[in-house]
């Protein structure tokens, strides 16, 4: 069925405004009279915490019955404070309340972690979320474990001497038995902004991760290059396939993982790199695309690419040949519009800097 509503989470942060974040409910149903408008704000009760990439709890149906499960619960992990919230869905879906928290302190003396990031239901219904740090805000990938019933702090997920560097994003596939993590920025120099006097210096991950899933262990590591930022990480939808793609925010590049011939190794491929910019007007004479983000249509048939930085979105085509190509692209914002601060000297794909895009809307005014 089509989705009703649309939960959005809201950060205050760097913006001066001393407000807590919010999750936003959208209203998605095109007959409402408030379609395409925030209809909930639901604050935190705390300041500072930057929600981050929120995630559904475990679903709860009847799978015997051919019942579509049901989620009824949102886990709301915070990239700064290190709190985690659990939203209830389920009783108003179009208001939706917080029924747990879960303290930055139990998160730090049990399981010596912080800087939380993204989340996932497990196959045994616990829920994993990762995290950049340790408590103290240097560079710690890992993960930590929530009962999928109660959402208590279960402790750390990994064995012990497993963490990597910096973590970030994850995703699995249980029927290869293999979770795919991403790397992260070290928290305490990051906190406070992009800075290019931090490129070279260790503070931008550079490593895309493979577990054993059921073990818990980490079993290879690939250098995708300095200071290239591996952050988002699919699999494709089909639960027998054995590849997905992680995109790498500074360097441009996306890489496919996959499984090899030989048993159960993984290798990567280079497939998309999208160049930078040199441009004027800007902090560095080039400007990198800055991947923010990546989905994959249901089909599988298509790759989406946020391009944050250049302010596109791009689709992809994925071919049987492994080599996605760009088959659709639009502008929707970024840094490089034409009339403003960034002027492009030299750009290896457009003619000319894109036009803003304007939206109109018709109709009253947010109802909330």
């Amino acid at each position: 069925p089509r989705e009703e509503v649309a939960y959005v989470t809201c950060t205050y942060r760097c913006t001066g405004i001393e407000q807590p974040d919010f999750l936003a409910t959208v209203d998605l149903n095109p007959r409402s009279c408030h379609y395409g408008q925030v209809i909930h704000r639901l604050p935190m009760p705390n300041l500072k915490d930057e929600l981050y990439c929120a995630g559904w709890g475990p679903a709860r149906g009847c799978f015997d019955s051919g019942a579509a499960a049901k989620r009824t619960k949102l886990v709301l992990p915070c990239l700064i404070s290190s709190r985690i919230y659990v939203v209830d869905v389920g009783s108003q879906c179009r208001a939706p309340r917080i029924c747990k928290m879960i303290e930055p302190v139990d998160v730090f003396w049990k399981c010596n972690k912080g800087h939380l990031s993204t989340t996932h239901p497990l196959p045994n219904g616990d829920v994993l979320v990762a995290n950049m740090g340790d408590a103290a805000g240097h560079g710690k990938g890992g993960f930590v474990v929530l009962d999928g019933e109660t959402f208590e702090l279960k402790g750390n997920w990994e064995n012990e001497c497993e963490a990597p560097p910096t973590g970030h994003d994850f995703c699995y596939q249980a029927r290869h038995n293999v979770l795919v993590s991403s790397a992260g920025v070290v928290p305490r120099v990051a906190g406070r902004g992009f800075n290019p006097d931090d490129l070279k210096k260790g503070v931008f991950g550079r490593r895309l991760n493979v577990w054993n899933l059921s073990c818990r262990s980490l079993t290879q590591c690939f250098d995708l290059g300095e200071d290239s930022l591996p952050q988002t990480v699919r699999f494709l939808h089909n639960p027998e396939a054995a590849e997905g793609y992680v995109g790498c925010a500074l360097s441009g590049a996306i890489f496919r993982f996959y499984k090899s011939c030989e048993a159960n190794n993984w290798a990567v491929e280079e497939v998309i790199r999208i160049p930078a910019k040199d441009v004027s007007g800007w902090i560095m004479p080039k400007m990198p695309a800055f991947i923010a983000d990546l989905v994959i249509s249901q089909d599988d048939r298509f790759l989406y690419v946020c391009n944050w930085l250049h302010g596109d979105i791009r689709q992809y085509e994925l071919s049987r040949n492994c080599k996605p190509r760009l088959v659709g692209q639009v502008f929707v914002g970024g840094s490089i519009l034409r009339g403003g601060p960034v002027t492009v000297c030299r750009d290896e794909e457009l003619k000319c800097q894109p036009e803003p895009l304007v939206v109109k809307v018709s109709g009253a005014g947010p109802a909330a």
